[in-house]
Formats: structure tokens, sequence, C-alpha cells
């Protein structure tokens, strides 16, 4: 990083587990292009025919190529990051269940909603629960799931 590139940063800080109130929701979108596909096959080494052979996918139940499962759960669990920018220590779980096939040029809308807030003072931080949905630009769920970050406290 150039010499002056920290005091040129923007300022960015993320939720303190002390701001949050179960029931909090956040939501971000991301349009899934054919450079998420084909990056994340090579980026987890999983070229399935399902995903990058459009011949094959097509005779297939899901009519064309979809996203790995595991690049659907990374494009929900990314919005974690910037929620929580700066201030989680620790991204502890998540889980998802995958509802229906996610493919390029879908925009996926992903909503976290905070489920259940743990102080955990012996971390000047606390354990915040989140339920996850991803929907479809038709309104579609294709994933749900849930997570815990440990986020530090103010």
């Amino acid at each position: 990083m150039p010499p002056d590139a920290a005091r040129t940063r923007p300022v960015v800080t993320g939720r303190v587990f002390d701001d949050l109130a179960v029931g909090d929701a956040f939501t971000s979108s991301l349009t899934i292009t054919e450079q998420h596909l084909v990056t994340g096959a090579g980026l987890i080494a999983d070229f399935n025919p399902l995903h990058v052979d459009e011949a094959f996918a097509r005779a297939s139940r899901y009519g064309g190529r979809i996203l790995h499962g595991v690049l659907t759960a990374a494009v929900m669990g990314g919005p974690i990051g910037m929620i929580f920018y700066g201030t989680a220590i620790a991204y502890l779980e998540q889980a998802i269940r995958f509802r229906a096939p996610v493919r390029p040029g879908d925009t996926l809308t992903t909503t976290w909603t905070v489920r259940e807030l743990v102080p955990k003072p012996q971390h000047r931080a606390g354990v915040v629960a989140l339920d996850v949905t991803g929907v479809n630009q038709d309104g579609v769920t294709v994933a749900d799931g849930d997570g815990k970050v440990l986020v530090a406290a103010r």
C-alpha cells in the first residue's frame, strides 16, 4: 500500500455488537455473471458439466448451466464482510439450504436478519446469529439458511 493510501482511504466502519437488535435486516443484491461461474469453477476446481458445459446442462433437469452451490453460499455470505466491516472478529458458521438453481444473469438479493444476540464480555464482543434468504429477480427463494459472527462490542 502506498504511504498515503491509508490516509486517503474513506473510513468505513461496520456495525458493532452494541448497536444491533433482534429483527435488524441487511439486504444486498448481486447479478451473477458468466465470469462468476467460470472463475468460481476454477477457484474451487469443480468442472461438473452442469456448471461448465452448456449443451450438457441444457439437456439436464436444469435446462442450462447453474452456479455451484458453494458459490451461491459464498455470494450470500459475502455481505457479512461488509455489514461487519472492520468489526467482525470471526465468521463462526454458515449453513445454506438450496431451493432452486442460480444461473448467470440472475440477480440474487440476499437478506440477513438478526435472530439472536449473545454477549461475550470476556471477548469484548458478542455472537450475532442471523437468518438468511436469497431470492432471485423473479421472487423465487433460491436458498436460505443461517450464520453466526463474532462481532466486536464498543
